[in-house]
């Protein structure tokens, strides 16, 4: 249950991330959502490996 969730959150994530990169935000906004977008799909393969 936790890793869909987790991967669901990593989806929203890269979906912000897509998003400020095209609005042109500053580089430190896009590249902060996507490491949390991979911590996040580490977190939900780890959960998955322990499960």
């Amino acid at each position: 249950m936790w890793s869909l969730l987790l991967m669901a959150l990593a989806g929203l994530l890269i979906g912000g991330c897509y998003t400020f990169y095209q609005q042109k935000a500053p580089r430190w906004i896009p590249i902060s959502f996507a490491f949390l977008a991979v911590v996040s799909l580490l977190a939900a393969y780890l959960f998955t490996l322990s499960g």
